[in-house]
């Protein structure tokens, strides 16, 4: 009952810390990301977002552009990724907008004023800038600094607003401008590096990828969200697996406790066992008796596991008793995700462990001779 129960709170749990990761990650870089074989990028844009659309399950389209550059204020300076968007379209397809602190998506020069940035919280803590102050943004590209003596083109910019992804690699280095300035800065005219597309469901990313590549043509390819995330999600299903084959020696353990109580009962019950053969039972009856008595004990056991662990489950999701610091982690509280799948394996598993210990035992009382087991009685 103890394993079955640590089994399927642990891997709910490491299940639920996978879909915090997931659904960050997908906020930030959508579902499916479309590029072109070219390095120079995606030219006309605007002309493939129709044809994206129809593809089945694509809800919504974005352009962007990425790049590297460096940023300095006042008080610090860092290299960075930028992200250049339409904000408009990538409400519709990331969670940008869900996510600031502070501050609006609004990134367009207004007058006299600077156009706007978005920055990570842990980015503008280390430049030690608030909403509303002055930085300058250094393009990085190759071809901006065409001699060995000639200064990157800069640009200066107003922070518009502060968001916080609960990623560290996102909330450290990530800014993003208007897609009309990045275009500018980083000499891209009227191209971009890649489209953002959302679809209705994220567990068809592979197949919607594929039926892009296949519309779009061979200039162009996808790459959705597992594909670009791939060593992340596989280092985390690894240690999931790897979870389950640890905790399952606690359920190793309560097997070789049914093996040494069931070999006991065969010492007490010699008498009786003996007096069943002499009266006819076969040793197949004899070993069915054993091996019952068993899988009832292990079934009890599985049940009373699996009930309690779906109760500690379900009031962690409920009332959130086990918190966590926040400055450490990115969630405040233990995440937990029940997968009814998880909780038939564990079951499955220490059914089969259970009958696996009952089998010994019943070979020794099924192979008692009845003359030998009254003998002495």
């Amino acid at each position: 009952m103890i394993g079955v129960t640590a089994l399927d709170f642990i891997l709910s749990m490491m299940n639920g810390f996978e879909k915090e990761v997931r659904s960050r990650i997908i906020g930030t870089t959508a579902h499916v990301s479309v590029f072109s074989t070219y390095n120079e990028g995606i030219q006309n844009y605007e002309e493939l977002i129709p044809g994206i659309k129809e593809v089945k399950h694509v809800e919504n389209v974005a352009p962007y552009i990425y790049y590297k550059a460096a940023i300095a204020s006042k008080t610090g300076s860092d290299g960075i990724v930028v992200r250049g968007i339409d904000p408009e379209k990538e409400r519709l397809v990331t969670d940008l907008e869900r996510n600031l602190k502070v501050g609006s998506l609004y990134l367009e020069r207004e007058g006299d004023e600077l156009p706007g940035i978005l920055l990570g919280a842990t980015l503008a803590d280390r430049l030690g800038v608030e909403l509303g102050d002055r930085v300058v943004l250094f393009s990085l590209k190759e071809g901006s600094l065409t001699t060995g003596w000639s200064q990157p083109k800069a640009s200066k910019l107003k922070v518009s607003g502060i968001f916080e992804t609960g990623m560290y690699e996102y909330d450290a280095s990530l800014a993003y401008i208007s897609l009309s300035n990045a275009q500018k800065l980083f000499n891209l005219g009227t191209k971009v590096t890649g489209l953002h597309v959302k679809l209705d469901n994220l567990y068809r990313a592979d197949k919607v990828a594929k039926e892009l590549e296949e519309k779009l043509g061979y200039h162009y390819y996808a790459l959705d969200w597992m594909h670009m995330h791939k060593n992340l999600f596989s280092w985390m299903a690894l240690e999931k697996y790897a979870m389950f084959i640890v905790l399952s020696l606690i359920v190793a353990v309560a097997a070789f406790n049914i093996i040494s109580t069931l070999i006991m009962v065969v010492i007490e019950k010699r008498k009786d066992i003996g007096i069943l053969k002499s009266m006819g039972s076969t040793n197949a009856s004899v070993m069915k008796i054993f091996m019952f008595e068993g899988l009832v004990v292990g079934a009890v056991g599985i049940i009373l596991g699996s009930a309690f662990g779906y109760l500690l489950c379900w009031i962690q999701r409920s009332f959130n008793i086990i918190s966590l610091p926040p400055e450490i982690y990115f969630i405040s509280t233990l995440p937990v995700e029940m997968r009814p799948l998880d909780f038939i394996l564990v079951a499955s598993a220490a059914m089969i462990l259970t009958f696996l210990a009952t089998v010994y035992p019943a070979r020794r009382a099924a192979q008692l001779s009845p003359v030998e087991a009254i003998r002495y009685e």
